[in-house]
């Protein structure tokens, strides 16, 4: 008969020891986090917060461009085309075009150039009615967003200084989830203090803005899960990492057949393929005629595709087939999308929503999301009170971080990553270990960053074993 093995008394305190110095630990990563990491998740709460204000003030300002109020029937497509092309030159190619939505918006017909920056095309919006040309301005993405938002979403996620900046962004996006869940762990093991009224006035103001902060910290903490999370697929180095996850596991967004000879496998869309410059460009080899356009979008309406907001993407080689997809991602089930063959006119592949995986309907929502676009002003209002509310979160920080300083400088080796990590079990030490390489090499800024607060801490925690000893 096996005996039950009963923990000795000092299993138990180095048990105990442990966990403490682990919540220690997770104490000052939360500090330091909020230190040196805190200022860039306030400027990518703030930028993001302006560009998903705006999307009415962009309407109101570029007004001239995007509406008309021309009375009569609108001309055929092909006729709106030949205008733009008129207008820029019949050898310009063209990238895509939107036909106008509703009876008093332009038609907006994009070219892109040998100049143009990745993602970018030259719009040319034109009345339907009387094919008058009704503004020329560079548009950015799928989005398809004007030069107001265009700079603020440059500015969201590389602060205007190109591929360098957008190392900030994906900086805060990778520490941002963690200091969420450390702030949550803090919060649930923390001893709340006892009110007293003998307390000095600056130990209750502290406790009752470290009180704030947790309050809204929790509040927010789906949110903060939710932005660090689509902020990574946006990213640069993580990006990459995650879209080939996504590719080896086969959770890409499906996309349509465009081989005119069926002989491509399905076909998978990367959703982030115009931030990262991947968007492919082929040499002309088949020229198009504008009377294609009427064409294809006759087929693309008679197989299903009825939103009011549509792009047509032709292709430029002979073997491809053209795309008409649906681009009104206010609502999620909008984005149907078919391949039609400029000659014949006939659908060759149709890829519904309904037909999306679940992984893929989430990615599809949560980019959308993670924009402002899906369910237009709700979306809007909330991405709003959120980007605020976590500038507000990061200020209390700060403002708890500063009331709670010492009055003298004090060095001592427990204020220190080292010294808790020291204190910890074998196997935990080992766990986090395996758990911090893995991270470091998926999430490359964390890793880097996380290497240069080791190297400052070692720093500090020799310097305050100097100041013991003496």
């Amino acid at each position: 008969m096996s005996e039950k093995i009963v923990p000795t008394a000092s299993a138990q305190v180095e048990k105990t020891q442990s966990a403490q110095a682990f919540l220690q630990l997770m104490r000052r990563l939360h500090f330091t986090i909020g230190l040196f990491i805190g200022p860039f998740i306030f400027v990518a709460a703030l930028t993001g917060t302006l560009y998903v204000l705006t999307p009415q003030l962009e309407n109101g300002l570029y007004a001239q461009q995007l509406t008309t109020h021309a009375p009569g029937p609108s001309e055929p497509l092909s006729r709106q085309i030949e205008a733009a092309l008129e207008y820029v030159g019949s050898d310009a190619q063209i990238a895509a075009v939107r036909p106008a939505p509703g009876t008093t918006d332009t038609t907006r017909v994009m070219f892109r150039f040998a100049d143009s920056a990745p993602s970018e095309t030259r719009a040319v919006f034109i009345d339907p009615k009387t094919l008058a040309v009704r503004g020329d301005l560079t548009v950015y993405g799928t989005s398809g967003i004007l030069p107001l938002r265009t700079t603020l979403d440059y500015l969201h996620r590389s602060l205007l200084l190109g591929d360098i900046g957008r190392n900030y962004s994906e900086l805060a996006a990778s520490w941002l989830w963690v200091a969420a869940l450390g702030g949550l762990l803090l919060w649930a093991v923390q001893r709340r203090p006892r009110r007293s009224a003998n307390r000095a006035s600056r130990t209750q103001r502290m406790l009752k803005m470290r009180t704030w902060h947790s309050l809204l910290g929790l509040a927010l903490l789906a949110g903060l899960l939710f932005f660090s999370t689509t902020g990574l697929t946006w990213s640069r180095w993580a990006g990459d990492n995650i879209n080939a996850l996504r590719t080896h596991y086969g959770w890409l967004t499906p996309a349509v057949n465009t081989q005119l000879d069926g002989s491509m496998p399905p076909m998978m869309m990367d959703e982030h393929a115009e931030h990262r410059g991947h968007m492919m460009h082929h040499a002309p080899d088949a020229p198009l005629s504008p009377a294609q356009f009427d064409g294809v979008l006759a087929a693309a309406r008679a197989s299903g595709i009825d939103a009011a907001k549509l792009e047509i993407r032709p292709s430029y080689q002979a073997d491809k087939a053209w795309i008409v997809g649906e681009i009104d991602r206010r609502w999620p089930t909008q984005v149907d999308s078919v391949a039609v063959d400029p000659h014949t006119y006939r659908v060759t592949d149709k890829v519904e929503f309904a037909q999306f995986g679940l992984l893929a309907k989430l990615t599809r929502w949560g980019v959308d999301a993670h924009m402002g676009i899906l369910f237009g002003v709700a979306n809007q209002l909330v991405l709003a009170f959120f980007g605020l509310a976590l500038c507000v979160l990061i200020v209390l920080g700060y403002r708890l971080w500063w009331l709670r300083r010492p009055a003298q400088p004090r060095h001592h080796p427990a204020d220190t990553l080292i010294w808790a990590w020291q204190r910890m079990s074998l196997s935990l030490r080992f766990l986090l270990a395996v758990v911090l390489v893995v991270l470091g090499f998926s999430l490359p800024l964390m890793g880097i960053s996380l290497l240069l607060f080791l190297l400052l801490d070692i720093w500090r925690w020799q310097k305050a074993q100097r100041a013991v000893a003496d």
